[in-house]
C-alpha cells in the first residue's frame, strides 16, 4: 500500500475528465483499508468511476477501492447465496452469474462500474433493480474502524437512491455486497418493449437468462456508447415522477408523451423525451454534448472539463423546466 501524489484520474472516471488527486492510494485487501484507516479519516473514494462527474481537482485522499473476490456462502436446489467484494466488475460478475446459470442480474447486464457501487445507487435497468436480490451490504465505519453490516430492509433502497446517498453518505466504505439468486425456476423479466422485440427478432420464444442478457447487451449497445471510445456515465438524469394531473395537462398538448403510471397519483416520465423535445438529442457544444441516440446520456468526445458537461447539464434542467415545468434531477454525482 503506497499513497502517490499529483495522479492524473482520467483514467479512473468513465466520462474521462482530466482532474488530479493531490494523493492517491489503491486499496486490494481488507487489512489495507482498516490500516489507512487508523491514520486517514478525510477521504474521496472511488471504485469504478462510473457515476461521477469530476469539475475540480480532489484535495481529499483518493482511495480506489480494488478488494475482489466472489464467494458462495450457502446453496440448496433452487437458490444461491453470494457475497462479492466491492472491486469487482459489476458486469463481469453478471456475466459470471450466469455463466453458473444464476438468475436474477441478467437485466442488469452491461451496466458500467463496479459492485461496491452498485447498492449506494440501487442500479437498474429494464425492470429490475438490484434491490430485488441484494441480502446485505457489508461496509467498514470510516470514524472506528468497525466492519458493519446493513440487511436489505436498512439499505432504505429506493430509485436510484439509497441510505448510503443520504443518511450514512461519507461515513462508511462498502466492502462487500452479498445476493440471493436464483438456480431454477428463473423469474425472468422480459416484459419491457424492446427486450420483447429482440427476442421475437431472434425467433426466441423460451428464453433463458442468457437470451435476456444478450438481449440487453444489444439493446444498451445500440443505444448508448461505449465510455471507453466516448466518454459519459450512463444516464446523466432521473426519469423523474410528476402529478397524474399534470401529465393530463401535457398530454393534451403533447398526445405522443410517453409515461409509465406508479400509482392513480403519480405518473413517470422518460427525462430522455423531455431532453429530446427540447432539441438537445445530438446536439455539440465544443467537447461536450448529447449522445446522438440517447439524450438521457451527455458525453465527453474528446477534453471537455467536468465544469463544462455539468454546466450543459444545468442549462438542460432549466430548458426543460420553462418547457415542461418538469424539474429534471441529475443522477450524476457532481464533485
Amino acid at each position: 500500500m503506497t499513497i502517490l501524489n499529483n495522479i492524473s484520474l482520467k483514467e479512473y472516471n468513465t466520462f474521462g475528465v482530466e482532474c488530479y488527486a493531490k494523493r492517491f492510494v489503491s486499496i486490494d485487501s481488507f487489512y489495507d483499508l482498516q490500516q489507512l484507516l487508523k491514520t486517514e479519516k478525510d477521504l474521496f473514494l472511488l471504485s469504478g468511476g462510473s457515476n461521477i462527474l469530476l469539475t475540480k481537482d480532489i484535495e481529499k485522499l483518493v482511495v480506489l477501492i480494488n478488494i475482489k473476490g466472489i464467494s458462495i456462502d450457502r446453496e440448496n436446489k433452487n437458490t444461491v447465496h453470494l457475497t462479492v467484494n466491492s472491486g469487482e466488475n459489476w458486469h463481469e460478475f453478471v456475466l459470471w452469474c450466469i455463466s453458473q446459470d444464476y438468475g436474477g442480474l441478467e437485466n442488469l447486464s452491461l451496466i458500467p462500474g463496479n459492485v461496491g457501487t452498485c447498492p449506494i445507487q440501487n442500479i437498474g435497468a429494464y425492470g429490475v433493480e438490484v434491490k430485488d436480490t441484494i441480502t446485505k451490504v457489508e461496509a467498514i465505519e470510516i470514524e472506528t474502524g468497525k466492519l458493519i453490516t446493513f440487511a436489505n430492509a436498512e439499505c432504505q433502497f429506493g430509485y436510484r437512491n439509497s441510505i448510503f446517498k443520504n443518511d450514512v453518505k461519507g461515513k462508511y466504505i462498502i466492502t462487500s455486497v452479498s445476493f440471493e439468486l436464483t438456480k431454477t425456476n428463473h423469474q425472468l423479466n422480459t416484459s419491457y418493449g424492446a427486450i420483447e422485440v429482440a427476442l421475437q427478432e431472434k425467433k426466441i420464444t423460451n428464453p433463458t437468462i442468457k437470451d435476456v442478457s444478450d438481449a440487453v447487451i444489444s439493446i444498451r449497445k445500440s443505444k448508448l456508447p461505449d465510455p471507453k471510445e466516448i466518454g459519459n456515465s450512463g444516464s446523466f438524469f432521473k426519469n423523474p415522477a410528476i402529478s397524474t394531473e399534470q401529465f393530463s395537462q401535457l398530454q393534451k398538448e403533447y398526445p405522443a408523451i410517453p409515461s409509465y403510471k406508479i400509482s392513480e397519483a403519480t405518473t413517470k416520465v422518460p427525462a430522455g423525451w423531455l431532453v429530446e423535445q427540447c432539441g438537445f438529442k445530438g446536439k455539440r457544444f465544443g467537447d461536450a454534448g448529447v449522445h446522438e441516440k440517447q439524450a438521457l446520456v451527455l458525453v465527453n468526445y474528446a477534453n471537455a472539463s467536468g465544469l463544462e458537461i455539468y454546466n450543459l447539464g444545468k442549462s438542460i434542467q432549466q430548458t426543460v423546466f420553462n418547457k415542461f415545468k418538469i424539474d429534471l434531477e441529475i443522477e450524476v454525482n457532481i464533485i
